[in-house]
């Protein structure tokens, strides 16, 4: 590997990509298991289709799905 960085390259166009799980609230259903979520800097669509979701939940996201719902917002 000369001349090349043993750094990992990092994905910098979402926040819910990396490689540890995120908490994000889901803002909008979307068809075919898909959701809208705001993830504190910004929104991002998010798969939704192993977990039941509302609007208003907060969600655990790895790589993109959902994979955990954390809270509700029973307002």
């Amino acid at each position: 590997m000369s001349g090349e960085s043993a750094e990992e390259e990092t994905c910098d166009s979402c926040v819910t990509c990396g490689d540890v799980a995120v908490a994000v609230r889901v803002v909008g259903l979307l068809p075919d298991g898909l959701a809208r979520a705001d993830t504190g800097a910004g929104t991002e669509e998010i798969s939704v289709g192993l977990v039941e979701v509302q609007v208003g939940d907060t969600v655990l996201v790895h790589a993109g799905e959902a994979i955990a719902v954390l809270g509700r917002d029973y307002r």
